[in-house]
């Protein structure tokens, strides 16, 4: 993929660019909220389509665990809000416009900004498209999550309220998420917490799955 490789942890990019609801300043629009960006290959193409609709009756999901979202796509303003008009017509939305924005990135700045063009598909003229990527950035403009899809495979953003929920919750707690983890599941203790600290850290209570090997490592506690 093009352009540079981001790492969990680091500062992500800053930039300007113009959007369906305004020109922005990326790390200004975040404020002290987490944020999504997520890329899409091109307008009026249909995966995207759909995903852009499902995001948008996610929207209040998002809204309520201070998730700011913002869409990105290799064409203009002009054209985001014709396609805009598609996908709420595709979601049978009562009212017109996405409640997130739409980023305009023809130049693809943004898109090597943060690698997410794709090599292997380009458009009409030969220009790399961008990938479905998804970055997911802490209130400290750090990069918490990112994910890469072809564009054959649309993405499940059930699963990325899942990580939310699980990345917020261990932002604060000394807790891990285990498989197939949901919100009020049980959780797992992290391997720094000491066997002396666990009474007074998790007052519900903890308990050590038996293994073989004898180990106590499997220690599951109500989720804080």
């Amino acid at each position: 993929m093009q352009g540079q490789v981001l790492k969990l942890g680091d500062v992500v990019p800053n930039f300007s660019a113009d959007t369906t609801q305004g020109n922005i300043d990326f790390h200004d629009w975040i404020q002290d909220n987490w944020a999504i960006i997520f890329s899409h290959p091109g307008d009026y193409t249909a995966v995207c389509t759909t995903e852009l609709s499902r995001v948008e009756q996610l929207y209040k999901e998002f809204n309520r665990r201070a998730v700011k979202l913002i869409a990105l796509s290799c064409d203009s303003v002009e054209s985001h809000h014709g396609w805009i008009k598609d996908i709420m017509a595709y979601g049978n939305f009562s009212y017109p416009l996405l409640s997130y924005p739409i980023i305009a990135d023809p130049s693809r700045a943004v898109a090597k900004l943060y690698g997410m063009l794709d090599p292997d598909a380009k458009d009409a003229k030969g220009i790399p498209l961008t990938c479905r990527a998804v970055f997911i950035i802490g209130p400290d403009k750090r990069l918490k999550l990112s994910l890469l899809y072809p564009a054959t495979t649309g993405r499940n953003f059930d699963e990325i309220l899942r990580v939310i929920d699980s990345l917020q919750l261990t932002a604060t707690r000394q807790v891990a998420t285990p498989v197939d983890w949901k919100q009020g599941d049980s959780c797992m203790l992290v391997p720094g917490v000491k066997q002396e600290d666990v009474g007074k850290m998790f007052p519900k209570g903890v308990k050590i799955h038996q293994v073989p090997s004898g180990k106590a490592y499997l220690r599951i506690t109500p989720q804080p």
